[in-house]
C-alpha cells in the first residue's frame, strides 16, 4: 500500500564505505530537516550468496543495519528504523520507498564504473528512475554544512512546476542559492522565467547563466557548478513515453558520476494527482 509522503529519508546500504558516506549525510540532512530516517539493506542473491559463504544467517544483516542505527542515535536526536527486504534493488527499493512514504532518497554510488555488485553505473540508474520520490545520489565527497549552493540546469521546458518546487522546498530549508545554468533558446528562457517568477515569490536567491552554444553541456554544467563551490546539482529525468518509467540523457548520466564527487538530486515526473510533492 503507498502512503503518502512522509517526512522521512530512505537510505539503502550495501555496508560499503560509500554507501556509509550516504547514511552519513542522509542522517546530516535528517537532522537539518527534522525527518526521520529509515536505513535498508535488500537481500538479493548477492548477498545470499556472501552469508552463505561466512556461514552466518539473515540477521547478521538485521545486525549490522542496528549498530549503524545505534550510532546514529547515540550522536543525534533522529528517530532511526532498520529494515532489511528479499528482493532486488531494481523494484524493492522503490517499493520500500513507497511503503514509508519517503520524501528523500539518499544513494550512495560507486561510479559509473566499479567493482561493487550493487549500486553502481547503470544498477544507481535502475534505481533512480524507478524511485517515487527525488534521489540524492552521493559518491565520497562528505557533507558538511548543508547545501549553500545547488546548481539548477534547465534543458528543456518540460516540467517546470515540479522542478521549481523542488528548488524552492530545499532552498527555503537549507537557505540555499539556487544557480540556474540553462541552454540557449526563446523556449527555455520561458521555463526559466516560469521558475525565477516563483522563485521571487518565495523569496528565494537565484543566479542565471546561459551556457555557450557549443561544447558538452554537461561538462559545462559541471565546470560551472564546481567554479561555484556547489553543493548539490539538481536535474530532472524525461518523460519516456508514460509517466511510470524514465530515463536518463547521458548529460544526465555524466553528471551524476561527476568526477567533482558533487551530490547529484534526481527528481522524477510524476502525476500531479498521485501525492502532493511538498508542502510548505
Amino acid at each position: 500500500m503507498e502512503n503518502p509522503m512522509n517526512n522521512v529519508i530512505l537510505v539503502p546500504t550495501d555496508f560499503s564505505e560509500v554507501a556509509a558516506n550516504a547514511v552519513d549525510q542522509a542522517a546530516k540532512a535528517a537532522g537539518y530537516l527534522n525527518y526521520k530516517l529509515y536505513l535498508l539493506h535488500v537481500i538479493d542473491k548477492n548477498t545470499k550468496s556472501t552469508l552463505k559463504k561466512e556461514n552466518l544467517s539473515s540477521d547478521a544483516i538485521i545486525e549490522k543495519l542496528e549498530a549503524i542505527a545505534s550510532e546514529i542515535r547515540q550522536k543525534t536526536n533522529l528517530e532511526v528504523f532498520t529494515l532489511s527486504r528479499e528482493g532486488t534493488i531494481f523494484t524493492t527499493i522503490a517499493e520500500v520507498a513507497k511503503e514509508v512514504g519517503a520524501r528523500l532518497l539518499y544513494m550512495g554510488t560507486h561510479g559509473k564504473v566499479g567493482l561493487e555488485q550493487r549500486l553502481t553505473g547503470s544498477f544507481a540508474i535502475k534505481v533512480v528512475t524507478s524511485s517515487p520520490a527525488p534521489v540524492i545520489v552521493v559518491q565520497k565527497r562528505s557533507f558538511e554544512q548543508g547545501y549553500h549552493n545547488i546548481v539548477l540546469p534547465i534543458t528543456s521546458d518540460a516540467g517546470p512546476w515540479e522542478k521549481t518546487k523542488w528548488a524552492t522546498y530545499i532552498a527555503q530549508r537549507f537557505q540555499s542559492a539556487i544557480h540556474i545554468y540553462q541552454l540557449p533558446g526563446e523556449v527555455i528562457q520561458g521555463a526559466v522565467k516560469t521558475i525565477t517568477d516563483h522563485f521571487d515569490k518565495n523569496d528565494v536567491k537565484y543566479t542565471v547563466k546561459v551556457a555557450e552554444k557549443s561544447g558538452d553541456f554537461s561538462n559545462q554544467v559541471i565546470d560551472y557548478a564546481t567554479s561555484h563551490n556547489a553543493d548539490m546539482i539538481m536535474i530532472m529525468t524525461n518523460p519516456d513515453k508514460g509517466l511510470s518509467t524514465f530515463i536518463l540523457g547521458s548529460y544526465d548520466e555524466e553528471m551524476i558520476f561527476n568526477t567533482s564527487q558533487i551530490p547529484v538530486m534526481c527528481v522524477n515526473p510524476r502525476e500531479l494527482n498521485w501525492t502532493k510533492i511538498v508542502d510548505y
